[in-house]
């Protein structure tokens, strides 16, 4: 039997009674994405998946799509992503130091992400957990002179981390080739966005990929996306995850931020990571979820 319990007082939920290699019922689904969107972090603990078994889950919360680093990507599936730290014959196994900064996955993407969810295989002795920060109550906390100064405003994205571009160091947006940066589109997202299913307002990736605002002087943009982030990444909205072998987390993309932690190199990790994008808002989502969602609190 489903059961949920809280990982925090303010958000995040662990699932118990379900076993991820057994095919899930409609009914155990819509009541573990409706838990989803009303704990933003699910984590369940010490699954045995495969491949075929984590991509299978994962599609059940929106299409998955490639991440623009093709060199790491699973090779059962290319929807899967690589995150290690393991170097075999000089060659690293997958992609080491991914999002060590506050972030929101795929903002930097016309249709950005809902869901990520990574599925622990080998975890360190020390470290590798990652942080999360609640943008709704980001937003909610904001003054009525800032909600009506944002309330508006179109930040402008492309793929990096505002904070740090140089691409020597450990936290700097994991470096794309030529090829890929070519692929990678600017484009706007709102920075008070209402979340396509449950209708709160967060803000959205104002720290990460959001590089200035519409229609406003560059460093007069930084500087408010920059007190924004201060504000968002408090240690009050924050959650810290650490991990077991086999957990598997999803994530809510439109409701958080998230950061990796920096793992020291003698201690191996390896994790495999999906990215769900967001589905048509006319979808099979909106209409379970108005009726099953959960008003207020876990």
């Amino acid at each position: 039997m489903l059961s949920f319990a809280p990982l925090s007082p303010r958000f995040g939920l662990e699932v118990r009674g379900i076993d991820l290699s057994r095919d899930l019922s409609s009914p155990q689904f819509s009541e573990i994405e409706a838990a989803f969107f009303r704990g933003q972090v699910l984590v369940i603990r010490g699954q045995r998946l495969t491949p075929e078994g984590f991509i299978a889950f994962a599609r059940r919360f929106g299409p998955p799509e490639p991440h623009v680093i093709d060199q790491f990507h699973h090779p059962a599936d290319p929807n899967i992503l690589i995150l290690s730290n393991v170097v075999r014959d000089g060659r690293p196994e997958g992609l080491a130091d991914a999002g060590t900064y506050f972030h929101t996955d795929y903002s930097y993407l016309d249709i950005p992400a809902r869901a990520t969810t990574l599925y622990s295989i080998t975890v360190p002795e020390v470290g590798g957990d990652t942080l999360f920060a609640d943008q709704y109550r980001a937003y909610d906390d904001l003054s009525v002179a800032m909600k009506r100064r944002i309330d508006r405003l179109l930040a402008v994205h492309h793929y990096g981390n505002r904070n740090n571009v140089d691409e020597t160091t450990r936290t700097v947006a994991s470096v794309l080739t030529e090829d890929q940066k070519a692929k990678m589109p600017v484009i706007t997202h709102p920075i008070a966005r209402r979340h396509p299913v449950t209708g709160r307002i967060a803000l959205y990736a104002v720290s990460g990929s959001s590089f200035g605002i519409v229609g406003m002087p560059d460093a007069e943009a930084r500087a408010l996306l920059d007190e924004l982030a201060f504000h968002a990444t408090q240690p009050k909205y924050q959650l810290r995850l650490h991990y077991g072998v086999g957990d598997l987390v999803i994530w809510d993309n439109a409701s958080l931020l998230h950061s990796a932690t920096l793992t020291d190199p003698r201690y191996r990790r390896v994790l495999w990571r999906i990215t769900l994008k967001e589905p048509d808002a006319s979808g099979r989502a909106r209409e379970v979820l108005a009726s099953t969602l959960v008003s207020g609190g876990m």
